[in-house]
C-alpha cells in the first residue's frame, strides 16, 4: 500500500510541475507535442489539438516535449530554442513555481478541512502503528490506559514516561480498558523511540481544529515560506559539508517515509506530500545540468552574450548533468537500502 500511495503523491508532484511548463509553453506560443507523465514504454495516449497526451510505464518522472528541443527542429521559428532568454526562462521557471503553488493548495486544504492536529493528554491510544510491539501484543486504538507494571497512569505523559524508563528487553504489564472491559497485555518495548529509547509504537488521541479559509491561506504561506528556507540552509550545510549525503533519501526512503506518514494520519501524509512538493521545486531550481535551473541559467548566460550557446555544447552539459543525476540515484538508494537492513 506504501508504494502505491507513493506512486500517486510523486504522479502529482510531477503532474503539477509539468503542467506549469506545458501552460506557459502554450500562452507563449511554444507548440507543444507531447505531455507525458511516466518514461520509457506507452501505456496510454490521446491526441488533442495537436497535443499527444501520455501515459508511460514508469511513473517516477514526466516531460513536455516542445518544439525546437529535438535534433533536425531547431528551426522551428516557435521552437523553444527560438524564443528570447525572458520567455525561456518563464517557461523553466514555471514547473517549479508549480509545486511551490501545490505545497502551499494542500497546506490549505489541510488546515481548512483537515484541521491542525492538537494532542490531548488522555491516557487513551489514537493509533496503534503497524508491525510494532503494541499491535504485535493486541493494542487498538481507543484502549484506555491504567496502569502500567502495577503503576497508575492518569496521563499520556505518564505512560509514555514508564514506556521511556523501561529497561531493555523488559516486558511490561498494560492494564486497559476496552469497551467498559478490563484487560492485562504483555508488551515488550523496542528501541524505535526518540533516541533509541524504549517505545512499543503508540500515538495518543488528537483532536482537529479546522481554520477558515482566510487563516489558512496565511498559514499556509507561511508554512511553504519556512519549509523552503528550511530547506534551502540544509542544502547550503550539505555543500559546506556540514551534512552528509546519507542524510539523502532516495525512491526507497521516500516509500517507507510514505508509509509512516500514512500510519499516523491524513493530515500528516498530506503535510508530507507538501513538504515532497517544495522539495522538487527547490531540487529543479538549482543550477545542475538537465534541471530547469540549468536551463534558467543558460538562458541568463545567452541573455549576456547576446547569443545562445552552440545546441551540440548545451546538450552535451545536460547528458552530463542527467549521467550525473543517476548516478545521485543510486547513491541515495544505496543509502536506503543499508538504513533499512541497520533498521
Amino acid at each position: 500500500m506504501s508504494v502505491l500511495i507513493t506512486i500517486i503523491i510523486i504522479a502529482v508532484l510531477i503532474l503539477a510541475h509539468e503542467w506549469g511548463h506545458f501552460i506557459v509553453a502554450r500562452r507563449i506560443g511554444i507548440p507543444v507535442h507531447e505531455f507525458s507523465l511516466g518514461f520509457g514504454t506507452k501505456l496510454l495516449s490521446t491526441t488533442r489539438n495537436g497535443v499527444q497526451y501520455s501515459l508511460r510505464l514508469f511513473p517516477l518522472g514526466g516531460y513536455v516535449r516542445m518544439a525546437g528541443e529535438e535534433p533536425g527542429d531547431e528551426n522551428d521559428p516557435d521552437g523553444f530554442n527560438n524564443r528570447t532568454p525572458l520567455e525561456k526562462i518563464r517557461v523553466s521557471f514555471a514547473g517549479p513555481f508549480m509545486n511551490f503553488i501545490l505545497a502551499l493548495l494542500l497546506f490549505i486544504y489541510s488546515f481548512a478541512f483537515i484541521g491542525i492536529p492538537e494532542s490531548t493528554d488522555e491516557p487513551v491510544l489514537g493509533k496503534v502503528l503497524e508491525n510494532r510491539p503494541a499491535a504485535q501484543a493486541g493494542l487498538s486504538a481507543g484502549d484506555r490506559i491504567i496502569s502500567v507494571n502495577g503503576n497508575p497512569v492518569t496521563t499520556w505523559s505518564d505512560f509514555t514516561k514508564m514506556i521511556a524508563g523501561s529497561q531493555p528487553g523488559e516486558t511490561l504489564n498494560i492494564q486497559l480498558e476496552r469497551d467498559g472491559q478490563i484487560k492485562n497485555l504483555k508488551v515488550m518495548p523496542d528501541d524505535q523511540g526518540t533516541g533509541g529509547q524504549p517505545a512499543i509504537g503508540v500515538l495518543n488521541l488528537v483532536n482537529y481544529n479546522k481554520l477558515g479559509i482566510w487563516d489558512s491561506v496565511k498559514l499556509g504561506l507561511e508554512q511553504t515560506y519556512q519549509l523552503t528556507i528550511l530547506l534551502l540552509s540544509w542544502l547550503g550545510t550539505l555543500f559546506t559539508g556540514g551534512a552528509s549525503t546519507s542524510d539523502l533519501a532516495g525512491p526507497v526512503g521516500i516509500v517507507s517515509l510514505v508509509g509512516e506518514a500514512a500510519q499516523i494520519g491524513t493530515v500528516f501524509l498530506i503535510n508530507f506530500a507538501a513538504y515532497l512538493s517544495i522539495n522538487l521545486g527547490i531540487l529543479n531550481l538549482l543550477p545542475i545540468p538537465a534541471l530547469d535551473g540549468s536551463r534558467i541559467v543558460f538562458s541568463v548566460v545567452e541573455a549576456i552574450r547576446r547569443k545562445p550557446m552552440e545546441p551540440e555544447k548545451e546538450g552535451f552539459v545536460h547528458w552530463l548533468g542527467f549521467l550525473f543525476l543517476m548516478l545521485l540515484i543510486v547513491l541515495v538508494t544505496f543509502n536506503d537500502i543499508v538504513r533499512l537492513i541497520k533498521g
